[in-house]
């Protein structure tokens, strides 16, 4: 199950153009942006195995919720200080939910990171610096995700062996590794 936590409703409008152009629902799509989250999700998670809650960047109320009904947070960061000095109010809320939830669990991804560049590594060695792990998958800049998302697909469904394909794979094995 995917909810959609996020005023401005991307994955919302991508379950939308995935159901307009007839493609197979792989999961359940819910548009919830507000502060009750914490109170909802465990309701819902009785018919899920996996709940994803894409969250807002810059709404600390429904963020707040969000992390009091999360096990595992990931926060992704670009390759670039402005996205890692961005973070430090995502880092200061987790800090915050984990005197009512000690056990929460978060971790950095880098995200959107340009293959062949010195900022990604730049990065890494940024995001050492900070009170959070980094996973080692990482996700680069990439047209299939554009492509995917206007066509109402996942980036497997275009192309099962592409790299987005494969790094999409790591990335949810690390995700499966670092839940409780």
């Amino acid at each position: 199950m995917l909810i959609d936590a996020d005023p401005q409703a991307s994955a919302s409008d991508w379950a939308e153009r995935r159901a307009q152009r007839r493609h197979t629902r792989l999961y359940g799509v819910y548009g919830l942006a507000r502060d009750s989250l914490h109170v909802e999700v465990p309701q819902l998670a009785q018919n899920a195995d996996f709940i994803v809650i894409d969250g807002p960047p810059r709404s600390a109320s429904i963020t707040r919720s969000a992390l009091l009904a999360a096990d595992l947070v990931l926060i992704p960061v670009q390759p670039s200080a402005y996205d890692i000095w961005a973070s430090v109010d995502t880092v200061r809320l987790i800090a915050e939910a984990r005197l009512y939830r000690p056990q929460l669990r978060a971790a950095f991804v880098v995200n959107r990171r340009v293959v062949g560049t010195v900022l990604g590594r730049e990065a890494r060695a940024a995001l050492a610096e900070q009170p959070l792990p980094a996973l080692a998958a990482e996700v680069a800049q990439r047209i299939v995700y554009a492509e995917s998302v206007s066509a109402g697909v996942l980036a497997r469904e275009r192309d099962a062996r592409c790299p987005a394909a494969h790094e999409i794979a790591r990335l949810a094995a690390a995700v499966r590794e670092a839940l409780p």
